[in-house]
């Protein structure tokens, strides 16, 4: 038997996002087997790979809902539980986290980050971290270089733009909005390693998908990430509205 190459599809381009780019994403969290803290968070958390080590992480999948770059996507995992710690014994990766948490939220829902009222402060309690699985949101995106010569560079999120700044609105509207590059791109110096053949890139896997939010978009559901639970009750109160 032959397999002719001749008709196959010519390999697409980089699926990187621009550095600098506004992008209005979604955010689906994908299982990584270890238990969060309380039942809505069973099997979320992904352990890391450096030996020894006390961290665990949530595993996110981004993908951009609107605008020229629409349905490119890209990963980033965030600590919440170990790592090095303040005086006070807390975390330094999930105090991080959950500011980033708290600007997902807010941009989620329009809420001023100074709106500390009964109604703001409801919209930011999460049941557990699952919660968040599906959250819509604007983002502004880096170009983070490769620190292994084996592998390409990644899309991350450099930050959640939130209500108040000029770009939000154009952002939450789908509406195109200029790139401010934030990053400037230097290649960390290259280690004597072998290059591998130029097809041993890492295939991407979907999002799992969950049960529909106010906030969802479609995502396809994956066989290899166990998908997460459907929510218990009415859920947070942005949720419903």
């Amino acid at each position: 038997m032959t397999y002719d190459m001749n008709d196959a599809e010519l390999p697409r381009g980089s699926d990187l996002i621009p550095d600098g780019s506004f992008v209005k994403v979604t955010m689906q969290l994908r299982k990584g087997g270890l238990d969060g803290q309380g039942e809505h968070d069973r099997g979320l958390l992904k352990p890391t790979k450096t030996p020894g080590s006390d961290v665990r992480m949530l595993d996110c999948e981004f993908t951009v809902t609107a605008g020229p770059h629409i349905r490119r996507k890209f990963w980033q995992t965030f600590t919440v539980v170990g790592g090095k710690v303040d005086e006070q014994g807390v975390s330094i990766g999930w105090k991080i986290s959950k500011g980033i948490f708290r600007a997902m939220i807010d941009s989620a829902c329009g809420l001023d980050p100074q709106d500390m009222s009964e109604a703001a402060r409801g919209k930011r309690v999460l049941r557990g971290l699952s919660d968040l699985h599906g959250i819509t949101f604007a983002a502004k995106i880096r170009v983070e270089p490769a620190s292994d010569p084996r592998y390409g560079d990644s899309s991350r999120l450099d930050r959640v733009v939130l209500p108040g700044e000029p770009e939000y609105a154009k952002v939450m509207a789908g509406e195109p909005v200029p790139a401010a590059p934030s990053t400037r791109l230097v290649r960390p110096a290259a280690a004597s390693v072998t290059a591998p053949p130029a097809w041993a890139g890492q295939a991407t896997v979907p999002s799992a998908a969950s049960a529909p939010r106010a906030w969802d978009r479609p995502a396809a559901p994956s066989p290899a990430s166990p998908p997460l639970q459907a929510p218990i009750g009415n859920g947070p109160s942005w949720l419903n509205g």
